[in-house]
């Protein structure tokens, strides 16, 4: 079949938000609000913030304000891989802080399961699979990366499983994969929006007042109180937690280390059994490949295949923008790289096609932080990776308001800040050459030019 064909009845809408279950809107907020904790973001950032707030204190008075509705951003659109990783992997952590990694590791892993362990306790409906994720080379280069990648993983504790092209190819089948990496318990499957949708019941239930369609405008100073501006009212707060992910932090010092980047998915109509078949993948692994301008694909509940990633595109100017959430020459890439992974499913259509903005910084994991003197507290550019890390990050920003020191407030990655991006247009010029210069990396057994071991060098992290 054309790849153009396979498109033409694709849906323009995320497939996990496109279910007559999901829950309606909350009302706006109009008037005034008294709380101690304000959390702003209705994405997971702000939802586990909420929740676990009310964890730590029942009596505690948390309001959220989400100026959409609850995951429909990032956190309801993306392809559901939450991963144990606060780093976003092994290489980006142990280039980073290698000092710290074993206790990364031990408190991702630690982060991970507290997640598995809400789902069973607050009964989340999120389709959480514990398959694992497994890293596919599909050029030659990356064969021996994936080996050198098992080695570090070896000495560092990590229990990932080399496979080689017999053995991929036993878990998946597919004529490109050459070696995999496979991560058994470090990577668990959700559906994204049910998990942003659960989240936000246990929040309500334990009795955070949730606003939908209200995004907050302002943030001041309102004598001993914080004054959160919004269309209809405002919120007096005694703390305040900012979740909002990609788009503009009432902090504008921290705009500089965040841009916004554009990724894209496709979601097949469900499979039939002989076409399962032909593929196996009867352990439901998340799967990624391990070029530059990668891949990741999975399996849904029902059926299907979540094929996305590969072109991550920059706004010009780094200003976001509602034409950019569909890009019919991406999805058409996409469909094309699909059946060449998979030329057994020649046939299958694709039912949904996407695309969406998550914030990046230059080191490629979260950062933290406060403001006006520890009552704000920060978490951003998952880049991402958000899935699993933004509990962690929930609970950094919980220490950081409560001003005691913990484990995670002691940590050099939670203590220190990214290189901030140039400004404008020394951002778009500079973007423009690296992701050209990853392109041309891949299409030459992964070797890195000058201006990418240039950024190396300065620790500016662009090497996803």
């Amino acid at each position: 079949m054309d790849p153009a064909r396979s498109l033409a009845a694709a849906r323009p809408v995320p497939y996990w938000l496109d279910d007559p279950a999901r829950p309606d809107a909350e009302p706006a907020l109009a008037g005034a609000e008294h709380c101690d904790l304000l959390v702003v973001g209705g994405g997971y950032s702000g939802l586990w913030t909420a929740l676990l707030a009310k964890e730590r204190d029942p009596d505690r008075d948390v309001v959220l304000v989400e100026g959409g509705r609850i995951g429909a951003a990032a956190s309801g659109r993306n392809g559901g891989f939450c991963a144990a990783s606060l780093t976003h992997g092994t290489a980006n952590g142990l280039a980073r802080w290698p000092g710290e990694f074993a206790t990364l590791q031990r408190l991702g892993e630690r982060n991970l399961d507290a997640i598995e362990a809400a789902v069973d306790h607050y009964g989340l409906d999120c389709e959480f699979e514990r398959t694992g994720e497994i890293d596919v080379a599909t050029a030659e280069h990356q064969v021996g990366e994936l080996r050198e990648a098992h080695e570090a993983a070896v000495r560092h504790g990590l229990d990932l499983e080399l496979l080689d092209r017999d053995q991929v190819r036993a878990e998946v089948d597919s004529p490109t994969f050459l070696a995999g990496l496979y991560d058994r318990r470090g990577v668990a499957l959700v559906h994204p929006a049910k998990l942003a949708w659960g989240l936000k019941r246990a929040a309500v239930r334990s009795g955070v007042r949730i606003y939908e369609h209200t995004p907050a405008t302002s943030l001041t100073r309102h004598g001993a109180a914080l004054a959160a501006r919004t269309p209809y009212g405002r919120v007096l707060a005694h703390h305040v937690a900012l979740g909002t992910g990609v788009f503009p932090s009432l902090l504008r010092r921290t705009r500089q280390y965040t841009v916004p980047v554009y990724d894209y998915a496709l979601t097949t109509e469900p499979l039939t059994a002989d076409q399962r078949a032909a593929i196996g993948w009867r352990g439901r692994q998340g799967l990624g490949d391990s070029a530059n301008r990668f891949h990741y694909f999975r399996p849904t509940a029902d059926g299907r295949v979540l094929w996305g990633g590969y072109d991550a595109v920059y706004p010009r100017g780094g200003r976001m923008s509602a034409g950019y959430q569909h890009r019919p020459e991406t999805y058409l890439r996409l469909a094309r790289h699909f059946f060449r992974c998979f030329p057994q499913l020649e046939g299958v259509r694709f039912s949904h096609a996407w695309g969406g903005a998550i914030d990046t910084c230059t080191r490629f994991a979260a950062f933290f932080g406060t403001g006006y003197g520890g009552r704000v507290a920060y978490a951003a550019g998952y880049t991402g990776l958000g899935v699993g890390a933004t509990r962690f990050g929930a609970e950094v920003m919980l220490d950081l308001l409560a001003g005691r020191p913990t484990e995670r407030t002691a940590l050099a990655m939670v203590r220190g800040r990214p290189l901030p991006f140039p400004p404008e247009p020394l951002a778009t010029a500079g973007i423009g050459l690296t992701q050209w210069s990853l392109a041309r990396a891949d299409r030459s057994a992964g070797r890195r030019n000058l201006w990418l071991r240039a950024l190396d060098r300065v620790g500016l992290g662009f090497d996803s």
